[in-house]
């Protein structure tokens, strides 16, 4: 009888489990990284630059990172790229329509590297990556940031 009783009670236990684990529903590290390069993609604002910049590519990765690349239309390439878990604060600067979203890091901890410059071939490290950005509310701001926040709470 005390075995029964035993296998009730575990059988109770791992019900009420994963009862409590059917009802909250959480969003996964993969639709927090999902949500936050589809939102930096749609307020792009390539206008910004249209007459410099050729092409460009914004990426959030899998394991964290936050990559954006520039195709100047001189050839050069400039490359940022940092690791989520090093973010800091988010600032905007403009209006609704039109404006820069600044991703500030903790340190140094951007690593900026620019190819094919008159300059030569640099790297380097900077604490912010500035984005162009448009159509930008402060509800999409403080999601950015939550959800940056969030995927930060995931990863470590």
């Amino acid at each position: 009888m005390k075995k029964i009783t035993k296998a009730l009670i575990i059988a109770v236990f791992a019900m009420m489990a994963s009862l409590f684990c059917a009802f909250s529903n959480p969003m996964l590290l993969e639709e927090y990284l999902n949500y936050l390069q589809k939102t930096l993609v749609d307020h792009y604002d390539g206008s910004q630059e249209k007459n410099l910049i050729k092409r460009y590519e914004l990426n959030v990765t899998n394991t964290g990172f936050c990559r954006y690349r520039r195709f100047y239309n001189s050839g050069k390439t400039e490359y940022f790229s940092f690791k989520l878990s090093k973010f800091k604060d988010i600032d905007y600067l403009g209006t609704t329509k039109q404006g820069k979203l600044i991703l500030r890091t903790v340190g140094d901890d951007v690593i900026l590297q620019t190819y094919n410059d008159k300059a030569g071939d640099i790297d380097s490290m900077a604490s912010s990556v500035i984005i162009p950005m448009k159509d930008m509310e402060v509800d999409d701001l403080n999601k950015i940031k939550s959800t940056i926040i969030k995927i930060n709470t995931e990863l470590n």
